[in-house]
């Protein structure tokens, strides 16, 4: 199987481009210098592709969340169809990517993925919603892992996002490179631990979809896995779930091992519990 290179999109000022409403940025060291080693960014600067210029009048989302408008604080000019014209173009040009995630910029009207502040006509916060740009990118991929740069800053955050582009990268390249029921068992088979550790009531749903993969016509099973399989990486993965998959592991050598070795193995599980 051929791998191609993992893409992920970023808000733009995330990467030092000086792009924001003031001309600055909001340059980060670990999304630039250091999982940057490992990914091809692709920056997106919604307001900026929209034609509206660097540096700009600040802007906020207001009206109705489920469809809220893009206007400037103080002119109040309605910046909404040219973001939207800037969205449909965008999103055609990403698809052909085959990104495997996107961090957005924290609290952006444009990008903001959780509790974007959405104000009524008078100017007060009374709802909140995701930003239009990233709202309408989570609609259009909803199995591609999304994250806001400030959440990053959590480890246990951190790590989940990264394990969620790769397990996407993989899954993505699997079906790229043209997928049977026999590969996508394999596949699962493979990641059995890493889904153990995260949910076993998840990794005994997708066995039994896998069990009965000829009942499902092909592209079913691929969509379907392919959901659970994403939506399993999201549940928190823990101390005492990770524990488990361990005794789970060391129970493959138990015929293996002479009984100091298996006690030295358990001890240190014991250890790290």
């Amino acid at each position: 199987m051929t791998a191609s290179p993992i893409r992920l999109g970023i808000s733009r000022c995330l990467l030092g481009d000086e792009v924001r409403f003031d001309g600055g940025h909001k340059r980060d060291h670990f999304l630039a210098d250091v999982l940057g080693r490992y990914v091809d960014w692709v920056p997106v600067c919604p307001e900026v592709e929209a034609g509206l210029g660097t540096p700009r009048e600040a802007m906020r989302l207001v009206g109705d969340p489920r469809r809220p408008q893009l206007m400037t604080i103080t002119s109040k000019r309605d910046h909404t169809e040219a973001m939207e014209t800037m969205i449909e173009e965008r999103i055609e040009l990403l698809d052909k990517l085959n990104l495997s995630g996107f961090v957005f910029k924290k609290g952006s009207p444009s990008c903001g993925v959780k509790q974007v502040p959405v104000y009524t006509n008078q100017g007060m916060p009374r709802h909140s919603s995701a930003g239009i740009f990233a709202k309408a990118f989570i609609k259009q991929f909803p199995l591609i892992p999304v994250e806001e740069e400030g959440r990053l800053c959590d480890p246990s955050l951190r790590d989940n996002f990264i394990e969620r582009v790769f397990c996407y990268h993989r899954f993505h390249d699997l079906v790229q490179n043209g997928v049977t029921r026999q590969i996508l068992i394999r596949f699962h088979t493979i990641h059995k631990y890493l889904l153990l550790s995260h949910s076993q009531q998840h990794y005994a749903t997708m066995g039994r979809l896998v069990g009965q993969a000829d009942r499902y016509r092909l592209k079913e099973l691929i969509v379907k896995y392919g959901a659970f399989f994403m939506k399993t990486l999201t549940v928190k993965a823990t101390v005492r779930k990770h524990v488990n998959v361990l005794h789970h592991m060391a129970g493959n050598f138990k015929n293996r091992l002479k009984a100091p070795e298996k006690a030295e193995l358990l001890a240190v599980i014991d250890d790290y519990h």
